[in-house]
């Protein structure tokens, strides 16, 4: 993990070259944001510093919906990482824990599930379950902002095993609704603020009246 004093100034810069490097939680707001987040900036002192994503949501932490941290580039500290905990990322990304546990996991990786929480906890911040929540939460924000899919397709397409669970870890994690944050995107407003297609601006014109002949 960066210094706080690097990554407070890169945040003050709003640096791109520091996104997905650190995510900032602001204490006062209960919210975290990207390093690039265009919102006002907190002052100093109410600002806590994590490596991930998934260690902000696992401290408490809802993400922001301005910078949607879930676009935010697959944080290169994980690539930097042990082999180890790199390919747990990895098949936890493909889907690992959508139905399997912890203990498969561990075990395709060669080690004791122990093990495997102490790397977790020293590399990503957060425990393997908690990054497994974050990526579906993320994959199906994206899917919400991107389509116009069922919400029950979004949810299996994302992980999730029930719309049940779909819509609470939404609920948990946002204070919200999936449908809700569908309507709120910028996507949804723009399409729907669209103004209707009329005579003057292309539509359909209405019949003309042939001029009747005259009678003479």
């Amino acid at each position: 993990m960066l210094s706080f004093d690097v990554c407070n100034a890169a945040r003050l810069r709003r640096d791109p070259r520091y996104d997905g490097r650190f995510f900032t939680a602001v204490k006062t707001t209960g919210i975290y944001c990207r390093p690039v987040c265009p919102a006002k900036q907190p002052l100093a002192r109410n600002v806590v510093y994590y490596p991930t994503a998934a260690a902000a949501e696992a401290a408490g932490f809802r993400p922001c919906l301005r910078c949607r941290p879930e676009t935010a580039p697959f944080c290169p500290a994980w690539n930097g990482t042990r082999s180890t905990v790199a390919r747990a990322i990895r098949l936890i990304d493909d889907g690992a824990l959508d139905e399997g546990s912890v203990v498969d996991l561990a075990t395709r990786l060669g080690i004791s599930s122990r093990h495997l929480a102490r790397l977790f906890e020293r590399h990503v911040g957060a425990t393997p379950q908690q990054l497994a929540k974050t990526l579906r939460v993320q994959r199906a924000k994206r899917l919400l902002d991107a389509g116009d899919d069922s919400m029950t397709a979004i949810a299996f397409q994302a992980g999730f095993g029930s719309l049940r669970r779909f819509n609470a870890a939404f609920a948990e994690l946002y204070g919200r609704s999936p449908s809700s944050l569908r309507a709120a995107s910028p996507a949804t407003r723009a399409y729907s603020s669209r103004p209707r297609r009329s005579a003057s601006m292309g539509g359909a014109q209405p019949p003309r009246t042939l001029p009747q002949p005259s009678k003479r």
